[in-house]
């Protein structure tokens, strides 16, 4: 019972707590750019870029929203009218960091690079270049090519922004990050803990001989060549699928610190600080949590276009994290034959999805014959 209060409950659901003020922070920030009217400004100006990029100015909205929660950002993408385009916005608004990933995000930039400002924007830039990205290439498939739709919308006057209104706008999001963390991140803290706690016979034993770490060490090897092919981290990814704040809880867990200090000096000596920052890339591309999973099963209406979303977000995860990682050892010296494999097969993918020849359009009497 003392171990299931402090280690499973505080231990856990507190790690996630404590990175309450910045995300009121961020959603302050948020409130006083959507009450003044500017928000609507950012996706008219957004829209000749995106065009560039085969993508719609509408679909900047949804992931404006998504950088709060991934949730309403996929319900947002009803505004556009093109089938294709609302499609491909809701497989792509995910990438951008929500207030979950800002949990993970403060973590790493704390743990690992401390003092470094570079860290927390290089993660939105991340998702700005993942949505660039995937766009230029997902146009170039027989599923999205066609050009995007025009954007038309009404802009609203300027004004000062309303306290009360921000005020509102803070308080709700707020609220329901804690309520997240008192329901979905308080069971799955105690998940884990059990899991961490127990072997199969139902025996308390520690860490080491738990079934957590049987099924930590079973996927491992799958996350090795990305730097953190520790059955801890690796459990951690997993318990991210069900709430990406969860990614904090799980590794406090799994590591056994019992102050922020101890955590942070654990860390440091099992990862390299690259590494680290290799899985946060991983979890701010890779899909996101079930509730946006389950937002996008009911928007996409298809069981088969939510697997392509999932699988796609996954893999452009691991290939992303895997050429920064592969590639930070080449420019160390830390290498070997096998890392300059990863790298040079990691940037080929991304390279040839950049440059691979759009897709023709089947012609009517093709289609005939």
């Amino acid at each position: 019972m003392t171990g299931l209060i402090i280690d499973g409950i505080i231990g856990g659901v507190g790690s996630v707590l404590g990175f309450v003020p910045q995300i009121m922070m961020l959603f302050l920030c948020l409130g006083i750019l959507e009450d003044c009217g500017y928000m609507a400004r950012i996706a008219f100006v957004m829209d000749r870029i995106f065009h560039r990029f085969n993508l719609s100015g509408k679909s900047f909205i949804p992931m404006l929203i998504s950088t709060g929660c991934g949730v309403p950002g996929i319900m947002a993408t009803r505004t556009i009218e093109s089938e294709k385009d609302r499609k491909m916005t809701i497989m792509l608004t995910t990438f951008m960091p929500c207030s979950a990933k800002l949990t993970v995000i403060a973590m790493i930039s704390g743990t690992f690079f401390p003092g470094q400002s570079w860290v927390a924007p290089s993660a939105y830039f991340l998702g700005m270049l993942a949505v660039v990205g995937s766009g230029i290439f997902l146009k170039k498939t027989r599923m999205f090519s066609g050009p995007p739709q025009p954007f038309v919308m009404e802009l609203p006057a300027y004004h000062l922004p309303r306290p009360g209104n921000i005020l509102h706008y803070v308080w709700s999001r707020s609220k329901s990050f804690v309520q997240k963390a008192g329901t979905i991140i308080f069971a799955s803290c105690v998940l884990i803990w059990f899991l961490s706690s127990f072997n199969w016979q139902m025996h308390m034993v520690d860490q080491n001989h738990s079934m957590l770490k049987t099924i930590g060490s079973v996927l491992a090897p799958v996350f090795a060549p990305l730097g953190f092919g520790d059955w801890r981290a690796t459990v951690a990814v997993i318990a991210g699928l069900i709430a990406k704040e969860n990614c904090v809880g799980t590794l406090r867990l799994a590591f056994g610190s019992n102050s922020a200090q101890s955590f942070a000096q654990v860390l440091n000596s099992t990862f390299s600080p690259m590494a680290g920052y290799a899985f946060l890339v991983f979890n701010l591309l890779c899909a996101p949590c079930f509730a946006a999973i389950g937002t996008m099963y009911k928007e996409y209406g298809d069981k088969m276009w939510t697997f392509r979303a999932v699988f796609y977000q996954t893999s452009l995860a691991y290939i992303t994290a895997l050429s920064i990682y592969q590639c930070w050892l080449i420019l160390t010296g830390s290498f070997t034959g096998l890392n300059i494999l990863y790298a040079i097969i990691g940037l080929s993918i991304v390279i040839y999805g950049l440059m691979i020849k759009k897709d023709k359009p089947v012609e009517k009497n093709e289609a005939l014959i």
